[in-house]
Order: C-alpha cells, then structure tokens, then sequence
C-alpha cells in the first residue's frame, strides 16, 4: 500500500489509529511528492533526520517520479481539478498509486474520491 501526507502528519500528531494502520501493512511505500511534503514541514536538520529514521525504520520505499505518473497526474488535473479540486500534489500521488497498482491509504476523501482508477482505503481519525 502507498500512504499519503496525512497520515504520517496524524502519527506525528499522536494519533494511534494511524500508526496502527501502518503498522497492520506489510509492505509500505510513500511518493516522492509525500517524501519532500513531509521534508518541507520539518522545521530544522533535527527533524529531517527523524523524518528520514522513521520512514527507513518503518520499511517504507519511497516511489520516483516517472514520466508515466508525470503523464497520468497532468490527466488528472485536466479532469477533475475543475470538478473537485484536485491539486498537483494530490494528481501526483494519485497517479503514484495507480502506476504501482496500489491501494492509497488516506484521510483525504474528498479529493481522491473521484478517480475512478484509484483504490482507496479511508482512514478515519
């Protein structure tokens, strides 16, 4: 399964239902989009090293960027940023998620609900 921002924003935040949900999945991966989210909110070297210690630790991956999600998330703002809202960062994981042919487990439901091709697992805090 392939893991947005959000939930590693609730695990930092404390909340054990969603270090829970990591912890029930065997193998783990995050976008590049959600590696560098999650570099950006850190607010000093200290927390980018944690950031880095806990994603290793946990046995995530993390996916690249390729031309193809590159190619599907451009799709996927055409057709639903209008819509729904969708941004680029969201676009990107999205197509992440379906390039892999992986579950994207999120809070976020209401940008991602619209695409058809993504499956998703809903985490509710």
């Amino acid at each position: 399964m392939i893991f947005d921002t959000d939930i590693f924003i609730w695990v930092q935040r404390g909340n054990d239902r969603a270090a829970d949900i990591i912890d029930q999945i065997d193998e783990r991966f995050l976008s590049i989009l959600t590696f560098m989210e999650l570099l950006q909110n850190a607010q000093n070297k200290k927390q980018h090293d944690y950031v880095k210690s806990f994603l290793t630790g946990a046995g995530f991956s993390v996916l690249p960027l390729t031309e193809n999600i590159g190619h599907r998330a451009s799709i996927y703002i055409e057709e639903y940023s209008l819509t729904s809202g969708l941004r680029a960062g969201n676009a990107i994981i999205a197509a992440t998620a379906v390039e892999h042919n992986m579950t994207l487990v999120t809070g976020n439901e209401k940008h991602f609900k619209v695409i058809k091709d993504l499956k998703l697992l809903i985490f509710k805090p």
